[in-house]
């Protein structure tokens, strides 16, 4: 079953321009989601992981091993440390996670976007390869009526 295959008029018609998901995605972005953003990005990686350790070590090491004239926060003190720190781990992992929800939509629309164009290609494709299979077959009856001239 032959169908026949659109013209580049309608090709060119159908035509539509490809958006930048980054670009038309971000202005929809609230205060909130781009503070969540900032932080995850900040957050996740290991170089500010290393910043937190290596305070966190420096913090608790000169508080117990220091002379005890020059350590501001003797013993029960930095248990409070490890308190406030284990509650800013608890309001940073909410935060990376919305960053992240926020960042696999966004991975969602790409995909999704990535099918439509994969979609009008595939499209594109058929028309132009209808039209080759129709350039042939006028060739191949071009060639068969100078044969028969002959």
């Amino acid at each position: 079953m032959q169908h026949t295959p659109l013209s580049l008029e309608a090709l060119r018609r159908e035509h539509r321009r490809v958006k930048e998901i980054q670009v038309s995605h971000k202005p929809h972005f609230r205060g909130l989601d781009r503070l969540a953003l900032f932080v995850t990005k900040r957050v996740g990686t290991m170089g500010f992981f290393f910043i937190i350790f290596i305070w966190t070590v420096g913090w608790l090491s000169w508080n117990v091993f220091a002379p005890i004239e020059l350590r501001f926060d003797p013993y029960p003190a930095f248990v409070l440390w490890l308190f406030i720190s284990n509650m800013v781990q608890l309001f940073l992992l909410p935060l990376i996670m919305i960053g992240q929800n926020l960042e696999s939509m966004h991975s969602d629309m790409r995909a999704e976007h990535d099918f439509e164009v994969n979609v009008k290609t595939e499209k594109e494709v058929e028309t132009i390869l209808q039209h080759l299979e129709n350039q042939q077959d006028v060739l191949s009856r071009i060639l068969e009526h100078v044969e028969q001239k002959k």
